[in-house]
């Protein structure tokens, strides 16, 4: 079956039409699944069918690991890191060329607003491409002084063949975050999009082939994840998976990983990030910046600002502040431009965040606003705040992904960084002073990946970005990540030893 066959037409909210590749790219062809099997993908904001996309079984997965790894023992592990450079150029040149479908793609299949897809999730994704490029001839190993009747030297080696499977809350981000070291490096990639969101991954795999790279050095194929994600997780022809999503997911995948080839392993969990506002901050920052925290990207973000610390002698005014500020953005359509909140992802994961609202009421919260469904058609949740909180409820300890926060009090720093540290994760964490010196000493306290400091989610391509604790293994961003697709060999050449 031709590519041109796969093509679907699909219309807009706007009225404007759009042709979107809806096959299994492997090979640099797109083709149906092998047992013709597809599945809908759902727009949030309508919970209407958008198209249908073939979903990859486990026999699609070998298919698509035999053809990267033809492509990496025959082709690209030979081109030199000049080559793998420009060709990755040459795709965020494409992708900045097709910012405007790639931003309408995410917003229609995400429910994320057009503007934020195009100015952050598109941004991010080419430059975070053009990042790696300029990594791509520079990875190297390095000379070893040991003796001088020996010569002894490291190389980075590529690893081969990466299983790579990405969330649904930021698809073009992160399919940047992980292609890009690990083509950097020389190795190939099978990735698996969230069922929730193939489209724009799509569209980024036609982009691949369009750039020159050969084929089989890319393959995205959409499916499930106990099917598709576990062929990947468990198979003896991958030896390295890197994973975005869940910190239960990632259990499963560190599992099977162990359970099959022992292949390496790079997780990107889930958090339950504290943001800590002492009484000397800016209130009215630390409020838009708090408010940022957790309601951008409609709260499914792994680093959300969730749980909100506020000392007792600024509370009263900045929760006053706060949900005032709350009332000022607009919940709706995500091609308005006026529109800060869009819908959630599905109706499992609306349905599980009023669940947590429910239960936060049942264990005796206060729900100061919010807490209910906006509208009647579409995956919206009203913005919520609950506060009367303590840390033994499952609102303070367990992640919602959604736009749900729980804003308490504290006296002292010390009680401030111990209810901070009550959680099992450890993904990124946030601070609010205008004193440098606290500011510091707080940051190096807290058990977080990433510590803002009078911000909140700021991400750029050079900042490595990962967690401690259960939220993750290994690092996403800036040279760390290089590590995560590398092997390092040493070698020592006898000059003089004689035996």
């Amino acid at each position: 079956m031709s590519d041109s066959s796969l093509i679907r037409e699909i219309t807009l909210p706007t009225g404007k039409t759009l042709k979107v590749q809806t096959g299994l790219f492997i090979n640099n062809e797109f083709v149906e699944a092998i047992d013709g099997k597809r599945f809908e993908t759902i727009n949030p904001a309508t919970e209407k069918v958008i198209t249908t996309v073939a979903e990859a079984s486990e026999k699609d997965i070998d298919r698509a690991v035999e053809a990267a790894t033809e492509a990496f023992e025959n082709v690209w592990q030979n081109f030199d890191g000049q080559k793998r450079g420009q060709l990755l150029n040459k795709f965020a040149d494409l992708l900045e060329r097709d910012s405007e479908e790639l931003a309408e793609l995410e917003a229609l299949d995400n429910g994320k607003t057009y503007q934020m897809a195009k100015t952050i999730d598109v941004k991010a994704i080419i430059t975070t491409i053009r990042y790696y490029a300029g990594w791509a001839d520079k990875i190297h190993g390095k000379v070893i002084e040991t003796s001088h009747d020996k010569f002894t030297y490291t190389r980075h080696e590529p690893i081969g063949v990466v299983g790579q499977i990405i969330a649904w809350n930021f698809p073009l981000m992160l399919l940047g975050w992980k292609l890009g070291p690990a083509l950097a490096c020389g190795n190939t990639v099978v990735m698996k999009p969230a069922e929730q969101t193939p489209l724009s991954a799509l569209k980024a795999a036609a982009l691949i082939k369009e750039a020159g790279f050969p084929p089989g050095v890319v393959n995205v194929v959409p499916g499930f994840g106990k099917i598709a994600g576990a062929a990947i997780a468990s198979h003896m022809k991958i030896p390295k998976v890197a994973f975005t999503g869940s910190t239960l997911v990632g259990r499963s995948i560190l599992k099977a990983a162990a359970e099959s080839n022992l292949k390496k392993v790079s997780l990107e969990l889930g958090g339950k990030s504290p943001n800590i506002i002492l009484e000397d901050a800016d209130l009215e920052q630390a409020v838009k910046w708090a408010h940022m925290g957790i309601f951008f990207n409609h709260g499914q973000t792994c680093c959300a600002g969730s749980r909100v610390y506020v000392q007792e002698k600024i509370y009263d005014k900045f929760l006053e502040q706060y949900k005032d500020y709350v009332l000022t953005k607009k919940v709706g359509d995500p091609f308005d431009n006026e529109t800060h909140q869009g819908p959630q992802i599905s109706e499992l994961q609306f349905n599980k965040i009023m669940n947590y609202i429910d239960i936060g009421k049942k264990e005796g919260a206060t729900l100061e606003m919010g807490g209910e469904r906006h509208g009647n058609e579409g995956y919206y949740i009203k913005p919520t705040i609950f506060t009367d909180v303590n840390e033994n409820m499952k609102i303070m300890q367990e992640e919602i992904f959604g736009p749900v926060v729980a804003i308490a009090k504290f006296k002292t720093v010390e009680e401030a960084l111990e209810k901070a540290h009550i959680t099992k994760y450890g993904l990124a964490a946030a601070v609010f002073t205008k004193d440098v010196t606290q500011a510091i000493k707080i940051s190096n306290s807290l058990k977080a990946g990433t510590v803002w400091v009078n911000c909140f989610n700021l991400l750029e391509p050079n900042l490595p970005f990962g967690g401690y604790k259960e939220s993750g293994i290994g690092r996403e961003n800036g040279k760390y990540a290089l590590d995560q697709y590398t092997e390092v060999k040493t070698v020592v050449i006898n000059l003089d030893v004689k035996m």
